[in-house]
């Protein structure tokens, strides 16, 4: 799991994070949050080689409603993966990169956590 720090009316707060499809999500206060560009601002986080793209994973808690991809599937950049449904709102989270499909977890019906993997991307 990953976390930013947040400074809200001069309180600092470390939150759960994930960057998934250009965005930041993150839960904080009992709600989900997403930030669609960053500006001026700098991810902190325990790894130093930057996001992950051979794994999809869950941007908020949420249900799995439609997964599109099978294991051995070839998929293009950009490619609808997994759509979930959260916070009466309907995500589609697409692959980051091209590759095969080397494991998907995400089952429809399923709820899901935060950071939760759903799909594994290989080279092709």
């Amino acid at each position: 799991m990953k976390y930013i720090e947040l400074e809200f009316q001069g309180q600092k707060y470390r939150v759960p994070a994930v960057k998934s499809g250009g965005k930041l999500w993150f839960h904080w206060h009992g709600e989900t949050h997403v930030i669609d560009q960053l500006v001026g601002a700098r991810m902190k986080s325990g790894s130093k080689s930057g996001a992950k793209t051979d794994v999809i994973t869950a941007p908020m808690p949420g249900k799995i409603t439609r997964v599109s991809a099978k294991v051995g599937d070839i998929i293009k950049k950009g490619e609808a993966l997994v759509v979930m449904e959260a916070m009466k709102m309907e995500y589609t989270l697409e692959a980051a990169r091209a590759g095969k499909v080397t494991e998907i977890s995400a089952v429809v019906g399923a709820q899901v956590g935060l950071g939760d993997v759903l799909v594994r991307l290989g080279d092709q």
